[in-house]
């Protein structure tokens, strides 16, 4: 049993650094014989030749087939960090009043997601954004979206009489005024004001719609040029030149 907990520490520090830094687990190879195994398994290997404790009872030296290293073992330790960083959150947010952040998006396999963050103010006055969870929905209606961010609000004891503010893209089964998810939400809530998403919504775009003059900047001109040289690298690297004698001539 001792062995078995220090083989478990060694992959769950692994496992930590990983998702802290966001990066991928698996190889497409991952044999001994293999140059790349992955970034688990290497650094699994760093930390048991690093610690002696953990290098007399991993990988080689563990019992059997009791690596501790297979695809299931590592998906049940991330399952394990999320409810434990959730759990965090949670407590972070001690019952307080939030605003919820949603948007519709698409996983590698074309299934539709509903990610949704809280946006909170915690003990120490500081304002806060959380990714709370990501929900399957079989489709984007508005009261299919309601269901799913009422699903997850309940399913980590929180509810619609918590939430102070709304945050969605310009969709009309989001931000829609008659059906739309924020009146849907509005409704049981009448304190959840809806604020446009500015990620979706810019102020110049803003501007440019009620002035002729900024209309005629930004669509017309800025637009195409912005298009022009972005797609091609050479025009960028000519950009930066032609930047670089400016400032040479300027600040020689």
């Amino acid at each position: 049993m001792s062995n078995y907990r220090k083989r478990l520490e060694a992959s769950i520090i692994s496992v930590q650094w990983l998702l802290v830094g966001a990066l991928p687990f698996r190889a497409h190879d991952e044999k001994e014989t293999s140059s790349n195994r992955g970034n688990f398994l290497r650094l699994l290997t760093l930390v048991s030749e690093l610690h002696p404790n953990y290098s007399k009872v991993c990988l080689k030296n563990a019992h059997g087939n009791c690596q501790l290293t297979s695809l299931v073992v590592q998906k049940d330790i991330i399952n394990a960090c999320a409810k434990e960083t959730t759990k965090a959150i949670l407590e972070d947010l001690n019952g307080g009043f939030f605003a919820i952040l949603a948007d519709e998006s698409a996983d590698i396999s074309d299934k539709e997601q509903l990610p949704l963050c809280l946006r909170y103010v915690n003990k120490e006055g500081e304002v806060c954004e959380r990714l709370l969870g990501i929900v399957h929905v079989g489709d984007t209606t508005s009261l299919t979206l309601k269901a799913a961010i009422e699903s997850l609000l309940i399913q980590h004891s929180l509810s619609f009489s918590q939430v102070r503010g709304q945050g969605y893209d310009g969709a009309s089964n989001m931000q829609g005024s008659i059906n739309g998810l924020r009146t849907l939400i509005e409704k049981e809530c009448k304190q959840a004001y809806f604020v446009h998403c500015f990620a979706h919504q810019l102020t110049q775009i803003a501007l440019a719609r009620k002035n002729l003059d900024c209309a005629w900047l930004f669509s017309d001109m800025l637009a195409p040029l912005l298009n022009f040289v972005g797609c091609s690298p050479k025009r960028k690297e000519f950009l930066r030149e032609k930047k670089l004698k400016q400032l040479l001539m300027h600040y020689p």
